[in-house]
């Protein structure tokens, strides 16, 4: 029901499966004076075994829509309707505000945007960042700040995953000076970690912040990200490396990377954050794109295609050389 109507019938518009999930967009008819409700929304849902239970839970970006994504974020995210959690006996779903007719996609993978939509985009990470910069509620988000031997022994358990992979694909990607990259990275991990563990200038940041999880409006109102099954609580430097760095090819990212770091800071400030000058957003950026070189290695793990991985591989490369991330480990 909503007010005095109620949903007469649904239809599929349309359909996209991913590896975890599912999302339909369904037309809505009513019964009743339904003149606000929406004509049409977004069902993200999850594959089903053959007890019809998810086999995948989506627990982050449930709690994303549970906890999040109405504190202090209106406008940047979807509306979300109706939440539904996993359990042992029935599938979770969420019921999305439906963006398509005012909201668009600015490029078909894996073509970037023009510098004006990255200007949006950047822009509206540091709203959404800026909207949870220091918030005392992050370590409550997590259950608590994880211990520095927690977070080194994930960082080490990361050796396994990078031993498969040099075995796999020997030299060819893995020669002695990438080998002893990974190996410095690994060993000065409890340092470098450091930076997390001070829990200043924290905040909730996407973890797939890819341009194409961005949807631009068409005419007026505000960019909103989607796909929040990846959020954590870190620097939000990990979302705009993500972007740039490993998305990007050396000679775009040389012209306007820059740029874009001075908008979204300036943007930052705007929004209230203080106490985090320009220098230290840049050193946070060449600290997420040297940990950057560990996404690659994990996402060939998980069976992304090397099209996808290999990409990331050579170009976070590039990016850390022409950032000079070498000399954190120094």
């Amino acid at each position: 029901m909503i007010g005095s109507a109620r949903v007469r019938d649904v239809a599929v518009v349309s359909s996209l499966k991913k590896l975890r999930s599912h999302t339909l967009r369904l037309s809505l008819g009513y019964e009743g004076q339904a003149a606000d409700a929406p004509s049409s929304i977004i069902l993200k849902m999850g594959h089903l075994d053959s007890a019809g239970r998810s086999t995948y839970a989506n627990a982050r970006e449930i709690a994303f829509y549970r906890d999040i994504a109405q504190a202090g974020s209106a406008g940047l995210v979807p509306r979300c309707f109706e939440i539904v959690e996993a359990t042992d006996t029935s599938a979770w779903h969420l019921l999305l505000e439906d963006l398509t007719d005012s909201h668009f996609i600015a490029t078909e993978w894996p073509l970037p945007p023009t510098f004006a939509e990255c200007e949006s985009i950047v822009q509206a990470l540091a709203r959404f960042h800026a909207a949870w910069w220091d918030s005392p509620r992050l370590g409550a988000l997590r259950g608590g700040w994880p211990a520095l031997d927690d977070l080194v022994r994930n960082v080490h358990g990361f050796e396994k995953r990078l031993a498969q992979f040099t075995d796999r694909f020997g030299e060819g990607l893995m020669p002695p000076d990438r080998r002893d990259l990974y190996r410095r990275l690994l060993d000065q991990a409890p340092r470098l970690l450091g930076r997390y563990q001070s829990h200043r200038h924290l905040t909730v940041v996407h973890g797939d912040a890819h341009s194409w999880n961005f949807f631009l409006p068409r005419q007026g109102g505000g960019v909103r990200l989607i796909d929040w099954e990846a959020w954590s609580v870190d620097t939000a430097t990990d979302d705009l490396a993500y972007m740039m760095a490993m998305l990007w090819y050396p000679d775009r990212r040389r012209r306007i990377e820059s740029l874009l770091l001075d908008r979204y800071h300036a943007e930052l400030v705007a929004q209230g954050v203080t106490g985090y000058d320009r220098g230290m957003l840049d050193a946070d950026y060449r600290l997420s794109a040297l940990w950057l070189i560990m996404r690659p290695v994990m996402q060939a793990a998980f069976n992304i295609p090397p099209r996808v991985w290999w990409n990331n591989l050579e170009r976070i490369m590039l990016a850390v050389d022409d950032l000079r991330c070498r000399d954190l480990l120094a």
